[in-house]
């Protein structure tokens, strides 16, 4: 009895002395901050299975995330797009899984593996030049998003989503890293100050009310000519119609 009690105490002794004496882990000793940490984990939750432990990327499951940066993160966690519920063609717009402060850990974790895009500075996201910014959007966007931003289909079942609900933050964070077809605009390609205008343009089209009369989609010339036509064939015969019931 005495032999076991000696041995049990010394075993206390030793695990007090060895938590005493060992070096404790923290965001310090990992290199990453405490809300990377935290991004961390949520990770290795609820992205690790289709991107990796190292984010690496997982064949027919996901990309690297080594260098998309925090703007990425915020475009597709942000507005719910990741994490996907199963794999398809396109990533749809959803309530977001995480909250506000879960994406910022998210972010954080993201930027301190690679690097990449990151958020633009406080301030106006608005403040370009709405003329340029229309422009600018005809050239390079208008074609897969639609003129009046309206979206429009792609092959292999993917689309061009509508702009009608995007913020000003989803918009320039989906230029810096190019989510699905879309290709990136880094400021070599437009300037801060251009992706500005942009985003002016495009939230000034939405605002934008139609005193002519109903918009039809803003799709142009089109539906416009297809309702004239199709409401003046219907008026011409039921205006012979009425004439051969007179005579």
């Amino acid at each position: 009895m005495s032999s076991g009690l000696a041995l049990l105490l010394a075993l206390i002794a030793v695990g007090g002395l060895y938590s005493a004496t060992a070096p404790e882990s923290t965001a310090q000793d990992s290199g990453l901050s405490v809300e990377a940490m935290a991004g961390q984990e949520i990770y290795e939750n609820g992205c690790i299975t289709c991107h990796g432990r190292n984010l690496q990327g997982v064949e027919d499951q996901g990309p690297s995330l080594i260098g998309v940066g925090e703007a990425a993160v915020y475009f597709q966690v942000g507005t719910g797009r990741m994490p996907l519920a199963q794999n398809e063609a396109q990533a749809q717009r959803k309530t977001p899984a995480y909250d506000d402060a879960e994406v910022n850990q998210l972010m954080a974790y993201i930027q301190a593996n690679g690097g990449g895009p990151t958020l633009p500075d406080e301030g106006d996201l608005r403040e370009g030049e709405l003329a340029e910014g229309g422009e600018l959007f005809r050239l390079n966007c208008a074609s897969c998003h639609n003129f009046a931003g309206r979206g429009g289909a792609l092959s292999g079942g993917k689309n061009a989503p509508a702009l009608t609900e995007s913020t000003d933050l989803d918009i320039y964070t989906a230029m810096l890293s190019g989510p699905q077809n879309m290709p990136v605009f880094g400021d070599n390609q437009l300037t801060p100050e251009q992706k500005r205008s942009i985003i002016n343009y495009v939230q000034t089209l939405k605002e934008t009310a139609d005193p002519g009369g109903a918009g039809i989609g803003r799709a142009g010339p089109v539906p416009e000519g297809l309702v004239i036509w199709v409401v003046g064939i219907t008026v011409c015969l039921v205006v012979c119609v009425w004439v051969g019931s007179r005579a």
